[in-house]
C-alpha cells in the first residue's frame, strides 16, 4: 500500500518503522477493552505477523492503528483498530477502515471479518454486516478477553 493522505492531512501508512511501539503498547495493553494486559512481546509478534496501518497526524505523531491478519488470497481479519481519544469523532476510523478494506479487497480476498463491542456504525459504513451464517462459525478461546491472566471457562465468561 502506498501512503494515503486525507483532506485534513492525516496519513495512513503501513511502514512498520513508523510505528510508535510505546504508544501502541499503551493503547492496546492499557486503554483497549480487547487487549487489556497484552504483553509488549505479544504486541510486537502480532505486528510482525500482520500488516499494521498507522495513522499519523500532520505533525507526524501516531494517532491510530489498524491491524490486518490475512493469507492474502481468501481471508482477512481486521483487528486492533484504535484511535487516540483526542482524535476520535473526526472520521479517522471511517476513512482508515475504508482504505484498509480497499487494500485487502484489491488482493482478491473475499472475506474480511472483525469483532467490535461498540463501533458497529463505523464498520457498517464500510460495508460490514453481522455474520450471515453465525451458526457456521466457531471459536476457541483460552483466556478471558482483556484478562490474559484469567483462563477462559464458561463460568468466567458469564
Amino acid at each position: 500500500m502506498s501512503e494515503r493522505v486525507n483532506e485534513a492531512g492525516f496519513v495512513l501508512d503501513t511502514d512498520p518503522a513508523r510505528l510508535d511501539l510505546d504508544t501502541v503498547e499503551r493503547w492496546l495493553a492499557t486503554e483497549s477493552y480487547w487487549a487489556n494486559g497484552r504483553e509488549r512481546a505479544v504486541i510486537e509478534r502480532s505486528l510482525a505477523g500482520s500488516t499494521a496501518y498507522g495513522i499519523y497526524a500532520p505533525d507526524g505523531t501516531q494517532v491510530g492503528l489498524l491491524r490486518v491478519v490475512t493469507d492474502g488470497a481468501t481471508f482477512a481479519w481486521l483487528c486492533d483498530v484504535f484511535i487516540e481519544a483526542a482524535y476520535r469523532g473526526q472520521g479517522l476510523a471511517r476513512w482508515a477502515v475504508a482504505a484498509v478494506r480497499d487494500d485487502v479487497l484489491a488482493l482478491g480476498v473475499y472475506r474480511i471479518i472483525l469483532a467490535t463491542a461498540d463501533a458497529h456504525g463505523v464498520y457498517a459504513e464500510a460495508g460490514f454486516t453481522p455474520l450471515a451464517e453465525p451458526d457456521r462459525w466457531m471459536q476457541l478461546t483460552t483466556r478471558v478477553i482483556g484478562r490474559p491472566d484469567v483462563p477462559f471457562t464458561a463460568a468466567a465468561s458469564a
